[in-house]
């Protein structure tokens, strides 16, 4: 196997752990300023902090030309986690850490294969297969499983 595409795939395995545990802690900033927002600020403020941190060591310096030419959508990337993190401060202690990572797993899924399906935002285009349906069948199988157990 390409050790490149094991690494990465370690490295996918390392954030989707890390997005696990990012839902308790933003709980706990939720319940300690009252608000799941707030929570979500927070936390982006914390690892925007962060990666500017890591882009300034890495000595990458693009200038901002390179991004003059980009379609308006290019720019809202981050509006989706910050939803995302808010929505998971507020639900987590409400459906319970596994309900909520399953479900937004399932829905990750969904909205990759029709992503997928159009070749959307650049992406290669693969259409939707009677196999990657049943895929995403399974993962929402998963998720009622997970939720009734």
């Amino acid at each position: 196997m390409n050790p490149t595409l094991v690494l990465t795939a370690l490295l996918v395995l390392l954030a989707g752990g890390m997005i696990a545990l990012q839902a308790p802690t933003n709980v706990m900033l939720a319940k300690a300023g009252g608000s799941p927002v707030l929570a979500a600020l927070i936390s982006f403020a914390v690892g925007t902090a962060v990666l500017f941190a890591v882009w300034l060591a890495s000595g990458n310096r693009p200038g901002v030309a390179p991004f003059g030419a980009l379609p308006w959508y290019a720019w809202v990337g981050g509006v989706y986690g910050a939803v995302y993190v808010a929505i998971a401060a507020y639900a987590a202690p409400r459906l319970g850490l596994a309900s909520l990572i399953t479900i937004g797993i399932a829905g990750q899924i969904l909205m990759a294969l029709w992503l997928d399906h159009i070749g959307a935002l650049g992406l290669m285009r693969q259409p939707v297969s009677a196999m990657r349906v049943v895929g995403a069948l399974l993962v929402v199988a998963g998720v009622v499983l997970v939720r009734r157990g």
